[in-house]
């Protein structure tokens, strides 16, 4: 009897192990889900804020301020200046020209909003431009002996240290008196330097007369000396119709060995986040984002109070710490740039004659652009082939690895499921356990081939039964450990089971005492 039941033990389920693996592997499924969703997410949110229109306002603005000739001159604009005086032909010509629109082309007046200029009929001019220098001192470096008769003055690079703060020239504007820097304004990095805010600044004016009689007044007066190392040109435009602001800096150095490098930027940006339907879906996505956040959050200090320090010695944990930072920051990002263009906008709509410094804004709005992209460089990364799969098929991995084919599989458990919904939707008949009743046929078959009787072989397959019955009670996997009263007949059952396998157990223990009891005759 029980040798009789060893042919059918090859057959029998592994009822735990079944039910773990289909666990992991419905969780896996589900995790895969959740994070598939996050990362869609978290795409549309990154590509949302990229618009075509960026690129053709960037493309028109740099045509008219960098490559304008000056009229007469074909050769210098301002991509191609090099000299103090090709800078002021600039100034005078391309762009007073650019900055001011107040006419159509039929020298019919254009609009007349607060006397603002529209750039090529489309693009209003926020406030006003802003002119910025930043000087260094005299005898900030030494002249060898030899030629000091020769001369005496020597003007060194730009630093921080060597920069000239005193008034000169005409001492009677602000262009000719030095403005303290603001310390939450950003550096700029030059070709040959990096410089700070503040210096010698003045604004344009509303009119384009007073505006190039500015300039004639500052080029007579030397504005530019050998002491100058930058000059900034700041303003911003909005485009309502593709609700872009274009933010535009214009910057020409100075450099110790002479001669001009001119160096540009230009920011489309959407600032104004939620004007149409379109941006509303984006918002939903926003708070989508938000939750999400807070549900990695929660999971991950879950996992740190109960692994404590053995969660940081896995190196997905770090990359999952380091998506939750980013993530943070680049909420902190938004929620403050959002807060500082409704500030701005409403400081410019009570003053138009004022600059407003939206290049502030444009700067952040880059290093906010520059963290959802490693954002999404290190979610992909993280993805699910990488950190979720990886542990949940370690196992599995290594059952094929030993020559032996897991208990359960991915693909059985979706083939599974496709075929339980075809029968829902009865688009397909329910399948008969013929392949069961096949295969209990060949094991019988194959047990008479080796020599078991007729009784042994009914005796096995009733054991069988027993333990199949008794397996689908007691390890299914939505009832497993709970508690279930056992019937006076099952109880019988289990009893009679009980007994074949003690029977079987005995069998077993007397074939390995006989072998122990050869192993020690050999050695003796």
């Amino acid at each position: 009897m029980a040798e009789a039941s060893r042919w059918h033990r090859g057959g029998a389920p592994k009822p735990k192990l079944h039910y773990r693996k289909e666990v992991e592997i419905r969780t896996t499924l589900q995790e895969l889900s959740l994070y598939f969703i996050f990362l869609i997410n978290l795409c549309i949110l990154t590509f949302g804020m990229v618009n075509p229109h960026m690129y053709y306002l960037n493309k028109v603005m740099s045509s008219l301020f960098l490559d304008t000739s000056v009229p007469g001159d074909e050769r210098t604009n301002f991509k191609s200046i090099r000299s103090i005086t090709d800078f002021w032909k600039f100034m005078e010509g391309p762009l007073l020209e650019g900055l001011y629109w107040d006419a159509w082309y039929t020298n019919k007046t254009l609009y007349n909003l607060k006397n603002s200029s529209r750039i090529y009929y489309e693009n209003i001019l926020l406030g006003v431009p802003r002119v910025r220098q930043l000087r260094v001192r005299n005898n900030t470096c030494k002249v060898y002996s030899s030629f000091q008769s020769l001369m005496s003055e020597c003007y060194d690079k730009y630093t921080s240290s060597n920069e000239d703060t005193s008034d000169f020239g005409l001492k009677q504007e602000t262009e000719w008196k030095y403005s303290t820097p603001d310390s939450s304004s950003p550096w700029h990095w030059g070709f040959v330097g990096v410089y700070r805010n503040g210096g010698f600044i003045f604004t344009l004016s509303k009119s384009k007369s007073d505006t190039k009689n500015k300039f004639i007044n500052l080029r007579l007066n030397s504005w530019i000396t050998r002491g100058t190392r930058v000059i900034f040109i700041d303003f911003s435009l909005y485009n309502a119709n593709v609700n872009l602001f274009c933010i535009i800096r214009l910057v020409a150095e100075f450099p110790a060995t002479g001669g001009i490098i001119t160096s540009w930027q230009f920011y489309s940006v959407k600032l104004l986040r939620y004007v149409s339907h379109y941006d509303y879906i984006i918002a939903s996505c926003e708070i989508t984002f938000c939750i999400f956040l807070i549900v990695f959050t929660t999971q991950e200090a879950q996992k740190i109070r109960e692994f404590k320090s053995a969660y940081f010695k896995s190196v997905w944990n770090w990359l999952e710490l380091l998506l939750l930072v980013l993530c943070f920051v680049a909420v902190s990002f938004n929620i403050y740039c959002n807060i500082q263009i409704f500030l701005l906008l409403e400081d410019l709509l009570k003053n138009t004659e004022k600059y407003s410094d939206f290049y502030f804004l444009a700067y952040w709005y880059i290093y906010y652009n520059n963290i959802i992209a490693i954002t999404i460089f290190f979610a992909w990364i993280k993805n699910m082939f990488l950190a979720i799969i990886n542990d949940t098929y370690s196992e599995v991995k290594a059952d094929y690895s030993i020559g032996r084919r897991p208990d359960f599989e991915l693909g059985e458990m979706i083939k599974k499921s496709y075929n339980n919904a075809l029968e829902k939707l009865r688009l397909k008949k329910p399948q008969k356990d013929e392949d069961n009743k096949g295969m209990k046929g060949d094991l019988a078959e194959q047990a008479r081939r080796e020599g078991f009787d007729e009784n042994e072989i009914q005796s096995a397959e009733q054991m069988k039964k027993w333990k199949e019955r008794l397996e689908k009670k007691y390890y299914s996997s939505e009832i497993q450990d709970d508690y279930q009263p056992v019937t006076q007949q099952e109880f019988r059952e289990l009893f009679l089971y009980a007994v074949e396998l003690e029977k079987e157990l005995h069998y077993v223990s007397l074939k390995l005492n006989r072998v122990m009891r050869r192993i020690s005759a050999l050695q003796n």
